[in-house]
Order: C-alpha cells, then structure tokens, then sequence
C-alpha cells in the first residue's frame, strides 16, 4: 500500500478506469456527519462515484437525509451489484470490519481501493493509495483537495461537509484540533455554509429514554483509578433501540466527573454489546482501546460492536486495555526536576528562612522521613509574629493541604490542577514518596514548544 501525503501529492481528475463501470464510496457503520460528509466529497473528487452508506445511521444524521434527500443520491449495498464494482474509495475508517455489505470486496484482487482517513490507525485493508493525515476531522484532508482543483461546491454541500468537521473537532476545540481544519473550515464559510443549519442538526436527541437510561447509570455509578486515570464504567441492559447512547455516555462522564467513561450496553437477548467510550485527558487514547475491541475512533471518543460475549468480561478487557494503555508520550515525569529540595518537618523556621533565600525558591516542600508532610512558603512567615516563633518547626507553620500529582500523569492534568488550586507547583508523589516537583513554568515550557532540542 502507497500512503500518500494528501497535500502534497494526488492524481489529478478523471473519473477511473473506463473498464471499471462502477465506483462507489462508503464509510463506516453507525455514520456521523464526519463519515457522511467524506462520502459526499468523494462523489465530487470522483465523478460518477455512488455514495453507498450502511443502514446504521447516527441519528441526527438520518434526520438530515430525510430533509436533504433530494440533494444528496445515496444508495445501499444491496443496491450495488458488487461484481461491477471496480473502484471503492474508504472515507473515514480504514478498516474492513466497519464496512458494512462489503465483506465480497474483501478478497478481490483486481479492486482498486483509494483510503482517506485522518485516523493513525493501523489499516488490514489493502489499498492501492491511503490519503491519510491526523486532522480533527476526516472532511478537512478532501476539502483541502477540493480547494486545489478549485472544485465548485453548493452552500448546501458546504454546509454538510462543515458539519462534519465541526462534529468531529468540537467546533474547533477539540485538542486534535489541527490548523488545516480552521483553514477548511474558513474555505467552507466562504461557500456559503450555513451555521443555523449545523447548530440545528449538531444537537444531539436526548429524550426520555435517554434521561432514564443516564439515571439509572448515574444511580450505580463506580469510580476506579486505573493507570493514574479515574474511570467509570456502567453496564446496562437496553431494549430494543435506544437512540443518543453516546449522548448519554458523554453526560455520564461529566456527571460522574472522571477522565474516561465507559458505557457497555448489552440487548436483552444478550447477543450483541456496544461498548462505547468517552475521554477528556490527552494520555488516554479511546480510539486505540475501541480499535482493540474491534471497534475505533478518536482518541477522546470510540465505540465498538461485539457479540456473544459477557458484559463482565467485556469490563475486565477495558481496565488490562488502560493498564497497558498508559501515556506514551510526554508525562510529568518526563518534566519534573529532581531530586527535591525539602526540609525536614522539625527544621527551625530561622533556618527554613536560610535555605528559601540561598535556594532562591518561594516554598519547599516539608517531609517526616521520606513521606511529604506539607508545604513552607514564604506567605507562611506572615503567620510568626514573636521573635520566639522562629524557632518553632516547619511543620507548625506548615500548609498541609498540599496538592499533588502522579507521574504517569500528563502535561495537560497538572495544569489543571494548577489553574484550578492556584498553586504554582506540584509535589510528584509516588507510593507517599516525594520522587519531584513539577512547576508552572515546566507546564508552559511543554505546551508552547519551547523545550531545547
């Protein structure tokens, strides 16, 4: 398979192969605006493409062909004779597995298959080209092509195709969030993409059935630690179909107030289990967990199908799956300074006076053997007003409310921490051991780039 840098390089126009009579495009199951709005694009960056999508629709976006359907020519695979299918372009997913009707095209050999994705997932399909870049959004790699062939477009199709990207980056905010997708997003505007319309199909179904289903998830819910992360994971049987379960585990993840949240929702003939994700710490990756379910996603949301197995059991994969799933990339530990200056907790406050102006340093941490036991800081010698007090200890004086943090944790979790205590450093505490310190100014160095080569 050639993966391509989808802007730098791609054939220009042309609808094929004449001797392929059929293309089609297609996304994955359970499609989003993302997914939709690539198979749409397709059809313009391959002219006489079929937009072939699969009966699993999200919601909002099956309300949005019901309007739109005499805009947007799509079809089924049933529809499709697939021995005549010459060309199958991938939008969105880069996997078999989420294909839906396609399982024949598996194994032809004489299929050419294009793949543009903004997932780094790795593919089992093999493609003749991968178009393929980490965006926020699928949509953002095709309108890039689209503006470089000076591709006409309709407000309509600008909008559904904005749709798309603001679905998938959060209206831009989102932290895979990347330039190119403000800059297709600014193209796409221009075009004449309607914002009512996206405010008015971008929000969510949240019913009754919904609201009964996240009471009863808030109702027994649990919170684990789990690789320096806080989890909760709900089982839930649903009968029948039950729109918005993402929705739902989203608004169970805030409730709950956890890094990541887990839905497992089983039918009730027990025969399939759709585990759905959702996250908002940088070092744990949905999508990659989803992926080794059979699923995949975003790293801030994912979801997989399964079947015939035991919700438990399915609970017990998750948990090993975050275990082995800890941040690869940076953490505090890669940033903290160490070893700590301390002083003990019976130093003299005249001499903790001495090591806070040679050490240059507005507080120290303060330790009872090798465990922390608070924090001294130069605020704290406000509270002496004897000459007598300065030769009481440390920890008299002492904050002992002191805010921590682990080193497994990220960059992103300790400026929380900071901004929402309005402290300038954090002691990195492991197994009630002091092993560093990581400050404000440690934080800023990572998050703007400013670290030496």
């Amino acid at each position: 398979m050639t993966c391509l840098d989808p802007f730098n390089h791609l054939p220009r126009g042309g609808s094929g192969n004449p001797d392929h009579p059929i293309q089609i495009a297609a996304p994955h199951r359970n499609t989003d605006f993302d997914a939709l709005a690539c198979t749409i694009a397709a059809t313009l960056l391959y002219p006489g493409a079929l937009a072939v999508l699969p009966r699993s629709l999200n919601p909002n976006v099956r309300a949005f062909l019901s309007i739109h359907k005499d805009h947007f020519d799509t079809y089924n695979a049933k529809d499709i004779d697939l021995q005549r299918v010459g060309r199958l372009i991938v939008v969105d997913v880069n996997c078999w597995e989420r294909l839906e009707g396609l399982s024949a095209l598996k194994k032809r050999k004489d299929l050419e298959i294009i793949i543009w994705d903004h997932h780094n997932n790795p593919s089992n399909i093999d493609a003749t080209e991968c178009y393929q870049s980490e965006t926020g959004a699928a949509i953002t790699l095709m309108v890039q092509e689209l503006k470089v062939r000076k591709t006409m477009i309709s407000p309509i199709q600008a909008t559904l195709f904005l749709t798309g990207l603001y679905e998938d980056t959060g209206q831009l905010t989102f932290p895979s969030t990347r330039p190119e997708d403000a800059y297709a997003a600014a193209w796409l505007m221009e075009r004449g993409a309607d914002l009512n319309v996206l405010g008015t199909f971008l929000r969510p179904a949240y019913g009754q059935q919904q609201k009964e289903l996240l009471f009863e998830m808030v109702r027994n819910a649990t919170r684990t630690r789990v690789a320096g992360h806080t989890v909760s994971i709900a089982r839930q049987q649903v009968d029948g179909h039950v729109d918005g379960l993402a929705v739902v585990v989203r608004m169970y993840r805030e409730l709950v107030n956890v890094d990541a949240a887990f839905g497992i929702f089983t039918s009730s003939n027990g025969d399939r289990c759709m585990v759905i994700g959702r996250s908002n710490v940088d070092g744990l990756n949905i999508g990659a967990l989803m992926q080794a379910l059979g699923g995949g996603g975003h790293p801030g949301a994912g979801s997989a199908m399964l079947r015939g197995v035991n919700p438990e059991a399915v609970e017990g994969m998750i948990l090993e799956l975050i275990r082995g799933n800890q941040q690869a990339s940076v953490q505090v530990s890669d940033l903290m300074s160490f070893p700590v200056e301390t002083v003990p907790a019976d130093m003299p406050m005249r001499e903790v006076a001495e090591v806070l102006h040679q050490r240059g340093c507005t507080g120290l941490p303060v330790v009872e053997g090798e465990k922390l036991a608070g924090v001294i800081s130069r605020r704290d010698f406000r509270k002496l007003k004897r000459e007598s007090q300065f030769d009481a200890p440390a920890k008299a004086f002492m904050s002992r409310e002191v805010v921590t943090i682990g080193p497994g944790l990220s960059p992103l979790a300790a400026a929380r921490l900071m901004v929402k205590h309005d402290v300038g450093r954090l002691p990195v505490v492991e197994d009630d051991r002091i092993i560093g310190i990581v400050t404000r100014s440690d934080v800023m160095t990572y998050f703007y780039d400013l670290m030496p080569d």
